[in-house]
């Protein structure tokens, strides 16, 4: 039976990278719209975890291109008022996360880490490096693991963001610095 894992062994290196470039505003068939009222939940399922979970009015191979094409996640990624200078994804288990977040003041967010699993069009596993900078990491906590999940709805797809934090202080200093908030917002941008 053959397998959608991208694996370093199957993959080779497919490196994406996107530099300070203006990309034009998302075309209409790319965009997606969260169905607020039937679907919107947030909820902190333990000390160290949080998960986000959305229904959004488009087939889940969308979906999985919007998470994984670098023009695409600098037009949505972040909260509103925020935008993004440069992208890079290697999409490989081990490859490269690098996001360039820009804040409404001018301040810079970096966001870092490594693509743990890659499981076309089902899942996504990022792992925010050890950097300590910001306790949100620019929606990447550091050491914090993020799984996306995607599950076809009857041609929609159910979003879920699951947040696995390196610690229960780790989880309330980015719950304090907005990443709920952040990612809601990022999620309503899709």
């Amino acid at each position: 039976m053959a397998s959608n894992r991208i694996s370093s062994r199957t993959a080779g290196r497919a490196a994406l990278a996107c530099g300070t470039v203006a990309y034009p505003t998302v075309p209409q068939e790319f965009r997606m719209r969260a169905n607020h009222d039937e679907h919107r939940a947030s909820s902190v399922v333990s000390d160290q975890e949080l998960s986000i979970t959305r229904l959004l009015n488009a087939p889940r191979e969308l979906v999985f291109k919007v998470w994984t094409d670098p023009r695409h996640v600098m037009q949505w990624w972040g909260p509103q008022g925020f935008h993004n200078t440069a992208c890079e994804l290697d999409l490989r288990p081990g490859g490269r996360f690098a996001l360039q977040m820009t804040g409404p003041d001018g301040t810079s967010y970096p966001c870092t880490g490594y693509y743990e699993e890659i499981v076309p069009p089902e899942r996504l596993v990022f792992v925010g490096e050890a950097d300590d900078g910001h306790p949100c990491g620019a929606g990447l906590p550091p050491r914090a693991r993020v799984t996306v999940t995607l599950i076809d709805y009857h041609g929609k797809t159910e979003l879920t963001l699951h947040t696995r934090f390196e610690s229960v202080a780790m989880q309330q200093a980015a719950l304090a610095h907005g990443y709920r908030e952040g990612w809601q917002g990022a999620l309503q941008r899709l």
